[in-house]
């Protein structure tokens, strides 16, 4: 008898194992993540990477989407297009997840098509303004200002705060000369175009006079030559567009030859690392931010390191940069999609992209020195508030923000998709 107790129990205590089992595998929520940890990004996209697997290991250890465990599928793709859509094949048909962390300008724009048919949310770490027009990609989010807001807020927070207050340019000022503008950009990549012809429509509005654009190599590493060209022309201003190992050359080469212009980064170019890679030629370059810098303080710096100690002890923490408070932006931002959708009892592509469109100030992102998040169906430009760093004493830091809709009301609503 007791015997056959015993194997009743047995029985029984597999019956509800396999129970637990099947119904944990059933509360799983699954997210994919594309990542440049190889390729011609990775020198900001390792970063990243890590920020975003620490970011959803906090997540899970807070009670994941609504006590659903969130799975994380993370491949890194070398930047390169052609891996990238095998990757999302792969999310979609073997890892079935219910929405996508995308990375890059090329394969985001790419893709944008299939995933607006597939009904995938790609909430991606290119914040190009051709990806926020619902009416063409309404499965498409950025976790971050635009591009094109960006570079529009970098020339307008320099023609503010420098060409009108510096004595460096006063003499210029006097003579009611034009301040002369030129592009460094890699013009084969789309990262790098993208905000272009934005960036050259704010500096008409403001009156520059836009030399001929120079193409900077993604991954190069002598920049003389594009200098010589820059110089020829006279520029005051350079606009930077690439990541940050070739702005720092193109910085050193500009220092060397006595460029003598003033510089502004997009965001992916402008990090912690700056400095360290071009020395003194770095200081005063203006860049722009999508949070808070690794190194300034911020309301959730305290998880951001406890998490990056916990999981990566090996990384030290003075190496870590922006790019890993980014990855939690990223990550915050798709949680609170999903739990949204969740609540809603639609956590599924379609769910996820109606959660996205509820946000409305929503203020979850500013522990980390985002912005208060504002989307529509009709518009999904993360915000119009551009935050502006500079390089001041060999350490970059924020210095101010520009909110381009309050400084253009007018033109604003025609920049979508720009």
């Amino acid at each position: 008898m007791r015997i056959k107790m015993r194997i009743k129990m047995i029985i029984l205590m597999s019956f509800i194992l396999c129970f637990i089992a099947s119904w944990s595998i059933g509360q799983e929520v699954k997210v994919g993540a594309l990542q440049d940890t190889t390729g011609a990004t990775s020198d900001v996209g390792k970063d990243e990477a890590l920020g975003v697997r620490e970011a959803t290991q906090y997540y899970n250890d807070m009670g994941g989407i609504n006590g659903k465990r969130i799975r994380l599928f993370q491949y890194d793709y070398g930047y390169r297009i052609p891996e990238a859509i095998t990757t999302y094949k792969r999310f979609r048909d073997f890892d079935k997840v219910v929405m996508v962390l995308g990375w890059g300008t090329g394969d985001t724009e790419a893709l944008s098509p299939t995933i607006n048919a597939d009904k995938m949310p790609y909430l991606s770490s290119s914040f190009s303004a051709h990806i926020t027009d619902p009416k063409k990609t309404p499965y498409n989010f950025v976790y971050g200002t635009d591009y094109s807001t960006n570079a529009r807020g970098a020339v307008q927070y320099w023609f503010d705060e420098v060409w009108k207050k510096d004595p460096k340019w006063k003499e210029l000022r006097d003579k009611g000369a034009k301040p002369k503008f030129v592009c460094f950009i890699d013009t084969a990549i789309p990262y790098a175009t993208a905000p272009i012809k934005a960036i050259k429509d704010q500096a008409t509005i403001l009156g520059f006079e836009i030399g001929p654009d120079q193409h900077i190599p993604l991954t190069g590493l002598d920049m003389k030559s594009q200098v010589i060209a820059a110089k020829g022309f006279g520029v005051n201003l350079v606009w930077h567009g690439n990541t940050t190992m070739s702005v720092s050359a193109a910085l050193k080469d500009a220092m060397a030859l006595g460029l003598g212009a003033d510089h502004i980064i997009n965001n992916w170019g402008f990090d912690e690392n700056l400095p360290k890679l071009a020395g003194p030629a770095a200081e005063g370059a203006i860049g722009l931010l999508a949070c808070s810098l690794f190194i300034e303080e911020f309301p959730g710096k305290k998880k951001v390191l406890d998490y990056a100690k916990k999981l990566n002890p090996g990384i030290p923490l003075e190496n870590r940069l922006i790019r890993t408070v980014q990855g939690w932006l990223k990550v915050g931002m798709a949680v609170e999609a999903m739990k949204r959708a969740d609540k809603a009892g639609k956590l599924n592509g379609p769910g996820i992209k109606d959660a996205f469109e509820t946000f409305k100030d929503w203020p979850g992102l500013k522990e980390f020195g985002g912005q208060s998040v504002t989307l529509t169906p009709t518009d999904h430009r993360y915000s119009s508030i551009v935050k502006v760093g500079r390089v001041v004493k060999g350490k970059p830091q924020t210095v101010g923000e520009v909110d381009m809709r309050a400084k253009f009301p007018d033109r604003w609503a025609a920049w979508l998709g720009w």
